[in-house]
Order: C-alpha cells, then sequence, then structure tokens
C-alpha cells in the first residue's frame, strides 16, 4: 500500500480502512462464498466499499464547497453550486482515480477482473469516494483537503472558472428550461435585465425569466437570477426556475398520489 499511500499523502494509521475502501463487492461476495463452503461459520462478512463510498461521497462535497467558498468570495450561490457539481462529478472523479493509478490497486474478483472492470470510469470514480471517505475516518478532514486541493480541485477549478465568466455550457441550464417548457407544450422562456449594481470590475446583474405563451407577450415570471454577467445570470435564473417547475411537479405527483390512495380506501 505504500505507492498509494504515497499518491494520496496519507499514511494509514489503520491500514485496514483503505483495504476495506479498494475492496469491490465482487470480491467480497467470493469470500462470502468461500466462507460457506468451508462451513467457517464464525468467520466474519467480508467488507466492501461501498458504505465508504456513501461517506466519502458527502465528505468530498464538503471539502470541495469550502474550499470554492474560500478561494471565490465573488461567486453567489449558483456559481458555487455549478462549479462543485463540476469538480464532483463521476467523470472528474474518474479522471481523478486515473491520475493516481487507483485502479491498480483495486481488490476485485479474479472474474470481474477478466472482464475489465478494474478500468471502467463508474467503479473507478466510487472507489476513489470509497478511499476519501477513508481517508476522512483515518485522519479527520485535513488529509482530504490536501488531497482535494492537489487532486480534485488542482488546475481544474481555473478552467471551470473561464467558463463561468465567458458563460459557455457550463451546467447549461437555459437549454435545460427551453427543453422542458417545449416537451410541455407551455411556450418558451424569455430574458429580461431588471437591474445592475456595483462598480463595473464587479458588477452584478439581476435578471428575470418570464415564460411567454405561444401566441401572447411575455407572461408570468418563473424566476430570477444573479451573476457577474447577464450570461451568468440568465444561467441562474434557469437554474432557479428548473428547481421550482421540478418542485411543483412533486407536489402535483404527490397530491395525485393521495387522491388515488383516498379513493382506493373508500372503495
Amino acid at each position: 500500500m505504500t505507492e498509494l499511500e504515497a499518491a494520496l499523502g496519507h499514511g494509514f494509521a489503520t491500514p485496514e480502512l483503505l483495504v476495506c475502501a479498494l475492496t469491490h463487492r465482487s470480491l467480497a461476495n467470493q469470500i462470502d462464498a468461500i466462507n460457506q463452503q468451508i462451513h467457517d461459520d464464525g468467520a466474519l462478512p467480508a467488507s466492501d466499499n461501498e458504505r465508504l463510498e456513501f461517506l466519502g461521497d458527502a465528505v468530498l462535497g464538503l471539502v470541495v464547497g469550502e474550499a470554492l467558498f474560500l478561494s471565490h468570495p465573488e461567486w453567489q450561490e449558483g456559481e458555487l453550486t455549478r462549479v462543485r457539481a463540476q469538480l464532483v462529478s463521476r467523470q472528474h472523479m474518474a479522471k481523478v482515480a486515473k491520475a493516481i493509478a487507483l485502479g491498480d490497486h483495486l481488490r476485485l474478483s479474479r472474474g470481474e477482473d477478466r472482464s475489465g472492470l478494474r478500468r471502467k470510469s463508474t467503479v473507478l470514480s466510487n472507489t476513489m469516494e470509497a478511499v476519501i471517505g477513508a481517508l476522512f475516518l483515518d485522519g479527520g478532514l485535513e488529509p482530504v483537503r490536501v488531497f482535494a486541493r492537489r487532486n480534485v480541485i488542482g488546475d481544474a477549478v481555473e478552467r471551470l472558472a473561464e467558463q463561468l465568466r465567458s458563460g459557455a455550457a457550463l451546467g447549461n441550464y437555459k437549454s435545460a428550461l427551453q427543453e422542458r417548457l417545449q416537451a410541455e407544450r407551455a411556450g418558451a422562456p424569455v430574458y429580461r435585465v431588471k437591474s445592475e449594481s456595483g462598480p463595473d470590475h464587479r458588477k452584478r446583474f439581476l435578471v428575470e425569466v418570464r415564460l411567454k405563451s405561444v401566441e401572447g407577450e411575455p407572461g408570468k415570471p418563473l424566476a430570477r437570477g444573479t451573476g457577474t454577467t447577464k450570461k451568468i445570470a440568465e444561467q441562474d435564473a434557469a437554474r432557479r426556475a428548473l428547481a421550482r417547475l421540478t418542485s411543483t411537479t412533486m407536489t402535483l405527483i404527490d397530491e395525485a398520489e393521495r387522491l388515488i390512495e383516498g379513493a382506493g380506501e373508500s372503495e
């Protein structure tokens, strides 16, 4: 494990945590099957990395969110959320895992190893999260912070920040909102700048998105968003509108289910 610990920047006081983080459920199931075959009733079930993956996902989100909050005081909630989502995504975490050759250390059953599972992005990203969970349990937040700053955030945050400044397709909520409204035949979104504030070098824009019907003028407002550019504010407004629409849809579904259940009970 010395090579992997060097890549992680942490020597484990409890190496069993790292072993567990590297153990895929296919191997754990194989070990349990062997124990049953030899009638070893006293053997403990083999542990896989799925619980550590759950913990690591939560810890990673906290540490990356903290780093972005401290390093970019000019970003608002929408911008912080979009960049964090990119940094903790499965695609990005798979790249991080490949960069430290994590797949070479993954513990798999022989069958899954032969099938090439060791190189699959989903398995690599899940294992990386499990290893982060093990780092947290063994050393607290600090080794996770160190690893995240160097390997997860690194230069990627500057590339994402540039995409934010240019209004590029980082979390393209405007397209998602337009596609949803078109699918529901509800009309089209229209964006209007409501106000500008702040000095020229730190402008803040407030943008409102309204629902334009097929025949009429822009109708009721869906949401408002803010940002350092008009494009960013429009993306934030679209994100908030999508969240409201999703919340409304879920409320209607819940109400419909309650009515159906009530009708069934009355019968």
